[in-house]
């Protein structure tokens, strides 16, 4: 499983649309080869369709697709967003982090949210992952949160 490593974490990203919030956190995965192309089009079109549905809490957008839409490794990557966009998730925007998961079958997708969801889960820990300037602070808030989870 890779999660969170530094080359799928991209920092003061810039993003003007849900779209391309999406497509940055997508693709971070699609160059590492942990998923297709067909993938990312597939959260895109996913979005499109069913509208906000993964903007999860507060600041937090978890856009994913379907395993056999081209999941080649376990994966999450993350997209801290340098300005909020609203995802159209009244209870839950503006969105900052934006982490794109993907797995190819339900125990993987099962793990990857546990491990995601013990990272999320202190709020003091979210705000430090929307205020981290480096990946060495993000590397210190996963050893964090995996010790906890």
């Amino acid at each position: 499983m890779k999660f969170l490593e530094e080359n799928i974490v991209s920092l003061h990203a810039k993003a003007a649309t849900p779209v391309e919030a999406i497509v940055q956190a997508g693709s971070l995965l699609q160059k590492q080869g942990y998923v297709s192309g067909a993938y990312v089009d597939a959260m895109l079109n996913s979005y499109r369709k069913n509208g906000p549905y993964f903007v999860l809490a507060p600041q937090i957008a978890l856009p994913h697709a379907r395993p056999e839409d081209g999941v080649f490794e376990a994966s999450v990557s993350m997209v801290q967003l340098a300005e909020p966009v609203s995802f159209g998730n009244s209870a839950n925007d503006p969105v900052r982090l934006v982490f794109a998961l993907g797995a190819s079958n339900s125990e993987e997708h099962l793990a990857v949210l546990k491990k995601l969801m013990n990272l999320l889960s202190d709020r003091k820990r979210v705000e430090s992952l929307i205020a981290a300037s480096s990946y060495k602070d993000i590397e210190t808030l996963i050893r964090k949160g995996g010790e906890e989870g």
